[in-house]
């Protein structure tokens, strides 16, 4: 008998543009409790004047997001960005170094980009969701639940350390957004 490659589409499977949670199961295979929600949880939230379409095809111009994410310079290392690549993003401050390596386990344009960082230090889902709203205008949210390393320690850091993400992650957030209301995003 001879097995089928593991991407074949099968019969019963859903058009490859329809979201589905096989298709995201499949997407996040082999990722084991990096899939899973952490402790640490974080999310902003920003109104941008686009609609959202432009406002998802700008988050998902993957390597464009260190025009707006500090410090931090993005790639697609598999894949062409969508479902199943994998994506890495190299923070660095002077000496510090931090990757970030995840995969898109679901696009559902216009609406919903999840990802799940796999990573030594950043592990755990996180999902942005862009929600049209009047005017042209779509509120965006962006969730991550990240796995504390460290363990008990990390877990009694967290109420530290969560401002300065939360600050962070709000701020990179208004810079997406004026990027894409002016026209420079994607």
């Amino acid at each position: 008998m001879t097995e089928e490659p593991p991407d074949t589409p099968k019969a019963d499977d859903p058009p490859a543009g329809e979201p589905s949670s096989r298709r995201r199961a499949r997407a996040s295979d082999g990722l084991g409790d990096a899939a899973r929600p952490g402790t640490g949880e974080v999310t902003a939230t920003v109104i941008v004047k686009a609609p959202a379409d432009v406002v998802f095809a700008a988050f998902t111009a993957w390597e464009r997001q260190g025009d707006w994410i500090p410090f931090t310079k993005v790639k697609v290392v598999a894949g062409d960005g969508g479902e199943g690549s994998e994506i890495e993003a190299v923070t660095q401050l002077g000496p510090a170094v931090l990757r970030d390596q995840m995969r898109v386990v679901q696009l559902d344009p216009p609406r919903t980009v999840r990802v799940v960082h796999y990573g030594r230090v950043l592990r755990g889902p996180g999902v942005l969701r862009c929600t049209p709203m009047d005017g042209n205008r779509t509120q965006v949210v962006w969730h991550e639940w990240f796995h504390l390393p460290g363990g008990g320690a990390g877990r009694v850091a967290w109420p530290v350390m969560w401002p300065g993400s939360k600050v962070s992650l709000t701020a990179a957030l208004r810079r997406f957004a004026k990027l894409v209301e002016s026209g420079r995003l994607p």
